[in-house]
């Protein structure tokens, strides 16, 4: 993962604020329309952008990226053209967003498997195996009662189980 700094500000804040959060790639004194370029650049070189941003300067920005989040209490451009708002206002919680995503594509990819290989396995069971119409139905509703158990019911028992702080 790489962090950039796009900011409208001049260039000393913006490289100090770099250097204190340990962010290697800073751009300064960044035009609105340029942010949103560079955004766009950045998607074409093949990055996945997570655009934040809190003013209305960033709209356009935010409405380029892939993923965008605002903050409670931002400008109203902003809050509508984000994806995702921190309702405390704060960053906080961003961490926990990105392993919210990493979960949720884990368990769409399981998902995904699991409704897919018995649909397979079925139809390779009547062509070569010579299954009947009811081992059939019987693997694909199988299949999908396990993709949808984990679509929905794992998710909830895992996040059942965590303590809240």
């Amino acid at each position: 993962m790489k962090l950039y700094i796009i900011s409208g500000d001049h260039e000393h804040p913006t490289r100090r604020m770099a250097e204190t959060l340990g962010i290697d790639h800073y751009f300064a004194e960044i035009l609105p329309e340029n942010k949103a370029k560079l955004v766009k650049q950045l998607c074409q070189e093949g990055q996945f952008v997570c655009f934040i941003g809190d003013g209305i300067n960033d709209a356009i920005a935010l409405k380029s990226a892939q993923v965008s989040i605002s903050l409670k209490g931002a400008s109203t451009a902003a809050t509508d053209t984000a994806q995702v708002i921190f309702m405390d206002g704060t960053l906080n919680h961003l961490e926990q967003l990105f392993q919210l995503a990493d979960e949720f594509e884990k368990t769409m990819h399981t998902s995904f498997l699991s409704t897919i290989v018995p649909g397979v396995i079925c139809i390779g069971g009547v062509y070569f195996l010579h299954f009947g119409i009811a081992m059939g139905m019987g693997l694909y509703y199988v299949g999908s009662a396990v993709g949808l158990s984990n679509t929905f019911l794992w998710p909830l028992v895992k996040h059942q189980e965590e303590k809240p702080k």
